[in-house]
C-alpha cells in the first residue's frame, strides 16, 4: 500500500509540474500532458526510485543516494518528456526546451520525494540503528 500512495504522490507532483509548463506555457493539450505524466511516473518510479534510489549506496548516506537518484530522475524525465512528447504532439521544436525546464523542476521535487520514500516506503534504508549496531 505504501508503494501505491507513493505512486499517487509522484503522479500528482509530475502532473502539476507538466500541466503548468507543458500545457500552461507551451500549449500542449491537457490529455497529452496527462499521458506524458503517467508514462513518466511509471518509468521514473521503477528506474529512479526502486532501482537506483533504493539500491544505491548504504543506508547511512542518504544524501549520496538522493543525489544519484535525483540526477538520474532529471535525465529520465528529460528523455521521457521529450520522446513521448515528440510522439504525441509531433515535430515541435519547443518540446526540447519544455523537456529541459520540466526535468529540472521535477528534479527539485524528486529531492524531497526521495526523503519521503526513505521514511515511509523504504524503512530499511532509514533505520540507522540496526545497521550501526552490526
Amino acid at each position: 500500500m505504501n508503494h501505491v500512495k507513493a505512486l499517487i504522490i509522484k503522479f500528482v507532483m509530475i502532473a502539476v509540474v507538466l500541466l503548468i509548463i507543458l500545457t500552461g506555457v507551451f500549449k500542449v493539450s491537457f490529455v497529452d500532458t496527462l499521458w506524458i505524466s503517467l508514462v513518466l511516473t511509471l518509468v521514473a518510479y521503477a528506474m529512479g526510485d526502486l532501482m537506483i534510489f533504493r539500491k544505491a549506496g548504504d543506508a547511512r548516506d542518504q544524501n549520496k543516494r538522493n543525489m544519484i537518484a535525483t540526477i538520474s530522475d532529471i535525465v529520465v524525465a528529460f528523455l521521457v518528456i521529450w520522446l513521448v512528447g515528440d510522439a504525441l504532439i509531433g515535430n515541435n521544436p519547443d518540446i526540447v526546451t519544455a523537456s529541459i525546464i520540466s526535468a529540472i523542476v521535477i528534479g527539485a521535487g524528486e529531492w524531497f520525494f526521495h526523503k519521503y520514500l526513505d521514511r515511509n516506503v523504504f524503512p530499511e534504508k532509514h533505520d540507522h540503528t540496526t545497521t550501526a549496531a552490526r
